[in-house]
């Protein structure tokens, strides 16, 4: 199970950091990414890492501004997400199974979070 937090409203240029926590003791096996879907589109990649952390993808639109992590420990994956822009708006989704764009390599997604952008 996989569970987003950490949405909110911002102002272009702010900052925010979502979460996702998942349970389950395999979670350091599951690469996990990062979609997120704004209203009248298509959910689309975001960011993704490899279960060791050590391998991390992002969505060409967002390199360079947001960064993925994870706390194997905590079983948890962050999105940090920084310069947001209010093209950004959309719900984020985090989903386990997968390390890249292809939407299909997913087999497990959370319920998403709000993200705002103010202009």
């Amino acid at each position: 199970q996989l569970q987003a937090s950490g949405g909110g409203l911002v102002q272009a240029g702010g900052s925010l950091r979502v979460s996702c926590a998942a349970s389950g003791r395999t979670f350091g096996r599951y690469a996990l990414g990062w979609f997120r879907q704004a209203p009248g589109k298509e959910r689309e990649f975001v960011a993704a890492i490899s279960g060791s952390g050590g391998i991390t993808r992002y969505a060409d639109s967002v390199k360079g501004r947001f960064t993925i992590s994870r706390d194997n420990a905590k079983n948890t994956v962050y999105l940090q997400m920084n310069s947001l822009k209010p093209e950004d708006t959309a719900v984020y989704y985090c989903a386990a199974g997968g390390l890249g764009g292809d939407i299909r390599l997913y087999d497990y997604w959370g319920q998403g979070t709000q993200v705002t952008v103010s202009s």
